[in-house]
């Protein structure tokens, strides 16, 4: 079949999607607890609009064999299957949706360091400072370096940007933030640097912060289209795609696994799980580490006057608030514009007003914001802030509890999955030390844990306000 590379539409389609019409189907909603909720609809995700006829995959209807097969086709599956593939690694990816219809393909499109919550500082307390060091450059320059590195290659349209500005919502927040560019520094990367709030103007006009970290190695880019260039390297590399084929059971057999699927049994000698939130129907003891919640996004409508005169320099910004707003330039003088975190879905009607009142309040001049697209994602967040990395036997390999954070890592880590198979380095073995602590109901308690715990944050935010605590 043809292998067609992901091309952006010079303007998105409409979103059709209406009261009795459902749009890109969510496929989130086998949360045990989601099954007694009403199903909500979104409208269509803007990055599946702006793609200029996405291509797809058919289904796996027989058994097959192969080397390595990986389960999700989102950042990190495509990754690992990718670099697998191009190594000659016999590899098969399968995807219960369409690629990218998950996170990877529905999340807000920034770049930057760190691995999920985890920054410069949290890895200097749980290392040593070459590891910390080591754990920080694997994070931070090669993800991002290995992002530049396939869009080149690959020859990608991802209207990648540089940049990446983190803003102080308090001034007491400044401090905190500075504290994080010295422990970068000790780290050996001096790419940030603390903005006042006038000089922060040039970047962003709005009078709702008192000072930014500029990080030059940041920056934003179209996720989706990444996810589906990812996938066409595969292809173009020997390796085979099933959409709509979902993993119900794993067997481990003496010479490597087999992965059971509603269409055929999949044997190999390596699986690599990169199911995020999908994780506990594969591995349930692992995944137990890792409570579920959920995300938004939205689009505007062309601003009047251009997102330029928001946003002069395009660099992506989120802010220190607890639930942190995030938002960049796109196509067409648009802004994207995500936030907020919670443990049951929202309508598609209260994103909408929480994102009106959120853009109104940082952009008061504009007379008016239109929202052309709404939609939500599903992430996992781990107690401690980063992600579980695990191997089990030498034969399966999986990462989750992602916290809302990781565009640039997922890519990197499933190269570090790849090359742990060949033998190649211990990156991924690195990643596997980092200490989880077990959350065993996550999944069942997030539509009341994750409200609870905002608002505890959200009273201790009150308390001290000069304190950075975000969720």
């Amino acid at each position: 079949m043809s292998n067609p590379k992901p091309r952006l539409r010079d303007q998105p389609r409409p979103d059709q999607s209406g009261p009795d019409q459902p749009s890109w189907r969510n496929s989130l909603a086998d949360w045990s607890w989601q099954r007694r909720q009403p199903q909500r609809r979104d409208s269509e995700n803007y990055y599946r609009a702006s793609l200029a006829e996405p291509p797809s995959w058919p289904p796996l209807t027989e058994d097959i064999r192969c080397e390595a097969v990986v389960i999700g086709a989102g950042l990190l599956g495509a990754s690992a299957a990718l670099h697998l593939a191009e190594s000659g690694v016999d590899t098969v990816l399968i995807e219960q949706d369409s690629v990218g219809a998950s996170a990877s393909g529905r999340n807000g499109g920034q770049l930057t360091p760190g691995l999920a919550r985890w920054e410069a500082e949290t890895m200097l307390q749980h290392f040593s400072p070459d590891e910390a060091r080591r754990l920080w450059r694997f994070t931070a320059h090669e993800s991002m370096d290995l992002i530049k590195a396939l869009a080149e290659r690959l020859a990608l349209e991802l209207d990648l940007k540089p940049g990446h500005l983190t803003a102080a919502i308090h001034p007491g927040h400044l401090t905190a933030l500075q504290h994080g560019i010295e422990a970068r520094a000790r780290l050996g990367d001096t790419s940030a640097e603390l903005l006042s709030r006038e000089a922060l103007q040039a970047h962003v006009v709005s009078a709702a912060y008192h000072g930014a970290v500029l990080d030059s190695i940041g920056g934003h880019l179209h996720p989706l289209a990444l996810n589906l260039g990812l996938v066409h390297g595969l292809v173009s590399s020997g390796g085979r795609v099933f959409e709509q084929t979902r993993a119900t059971a794993i067997r481990r057999r003496a010479d490597g696994v087999e992965v059971i699927t509603d269409g055929g049994v999949i044997q190999a000698r390596r699986l690599v799980i990169a199911a995020h939130v999908s994780t506990h129907g594969l591995l349930a003891r692992e995944a137990r580490a890792t409570i579920p919640f959920y995300s938004y996004v939205a689009v505007t409508a062309p601003i009047e006057g251009g997102s330029a005169a928001l946003m002069p320099t395009d660099m992506a910004l989120y802010d220190t608030s607890l639930q942190i707003d995030y938002y960049r330039r796109v196509r067409e003088e648009r802004l994207l514009f995500g936030g907020a975190g919670s443990g049951s879905r929202w309508s598609i009607e209260k994103a909408r007003r929480y994102f009106e009142q959120r853009l109104h309040y940082l952009f008061p001049q504009q007379a008016a914001f239109q929202i052309d697209y709404v939609w939500s994602g599903a992430a996992d967040l781990t107690a401690r802030g980063a992600t579980a990395a695990h191997c089990i036997d030498d034969s399966i390999y999986s990462v989750f509890g992602w916290s809302g954070h990781g565009v640039a890592q997922t890519v990197r880590i499933g190269k570090a999955i790849s090359d742990a198979i060949q033998g190649r380095n211990d990156d991924f073995e690195m990643l596997c030390r980092i200490p989880q602590l077990p959350l065993p109901f996550g999944r069942h308690l997030a539509p009341i844990a994750v409200p609870i715990g905002s608002a505890l944050l959200a009273l201790r935010a009150r308390l001290q306000p000069s304190k950075l605590i975000s969720f």
